[in-house]
């Protein structure tokens, strides 16, 4: 089953992803698809963020199809005031739906597929089932916000590469059997439809967060080291001070992170 963040946390990230995803790729997921109406399905969908993002980038009249496996997240949804480019509501329907279990058939008549924050959680195999949906269906398809590993924090720290290197091990650990892509996960897309001749763009869309992040910045540190130390017991030693330099810069409005992240988007030849 793939697990789905806490309402709390998609809130939480929700203006630095919407700051971060990339216009010029939605641009040419608009440009690809036909004269509406318009079906698009949104996988991991969450509370709906990516929808209340790109909806108003598209023509319409659109129809979602939001895909998850989470049955309480679902409960959270509230997109009543979603419209598209020209004003118009948007219909939404609900799909509670394990991504390993996709079939080859679950896009047929979709015009595009969407994702966010979902890529890095897949292994190799729901990955391939995705995109073996999207071009069964000649559905383009644009992926948001997949992590890439990289971060920075400004000031750095002696503690940081450690910390980053153990983390990125982790997101990348077997789960309950499940080998996730973490960081892989874009070029492993990316190969996925190249491989099928499909076209292939990417683009970078990091967080840049400051001063005005800071609840932002305190809850993406706790659970980047705690996945750290998850990952290499060892690291807890130097965890708890590690974490009490940063909040200390938190507080006084001097830390700046940059969290990588990327977007791709696929489409036929």
């Amino acid at each position: 089953m793939i697990s789905t963040a806490s309402p709390s946390w998609l809130d939480l990230r929700a203006v630095a992803d919407d700051a971060a995803r990339s216009r010029p790729l939605a641009t040419a997921l608009a440009e690809l698809l036909p004269a509406g109406p318009v079906e698009l399905h949104d996988l991991g969908a969450g509370t709906g963020g990516m929808t209340r993002w790109l909806a108003p980038r598209l023509a319409g009249p659109q129809r979602w199809v939001l895909h998850d496996g989470d049955a309480r997240i679902l409960e959270h949804l509230d997109l009543r005031s979603v419209v598209d480019d020209a004003g118009r509501p948007v219909i939404v329907g609900t799909l509670l739906e394990d991504l390993d279990r996709l079939p080859l058939g679950a896009f047929r008549g979709a015009a595009g597929v969407t994702a966010s924050a979902l890529l890095d959680v897949l292994t190799r195999d729901e990955a391939a089932r995705i995109v073996a949906a999207c071009i069964e269906a000649r559905a383009p398809a644009l992926f948001s916000l997949s992590v890439t590993g990289r971060v920075t924090l400004d000031p750095p720290d002696g503690d940081d590469a450690r910390l980053g290197a153990a983390f990125n091990d982790h997101q990348r650990r077997d789960a309950d059997g499940r080998r996730m892509l973490g960081p892989e996960a874009v070029p492993v897309l990316g190969l996925l439809f190249a491989d099928a001749g499909w076209h292939v763009r990417r683009e970078p869309t990091p967080w840049r967060l400051g001063p005005s992040d800071a609840a932002l910045i305190a809850e993406w540190l706790d659970g980047w080291v705690t996945a750290a130390v998850a990952q290499r017991p060892e690291l807890g030693a130097i965890a708890g001070a590690y974490v009490a330099r940063r909040q200390a810069q938190i507080a006084d409005g001097t830390l700046r992170v940059d969290v990588g992240h990327e977007d791709v988007l696929a489409w036929p030849r």
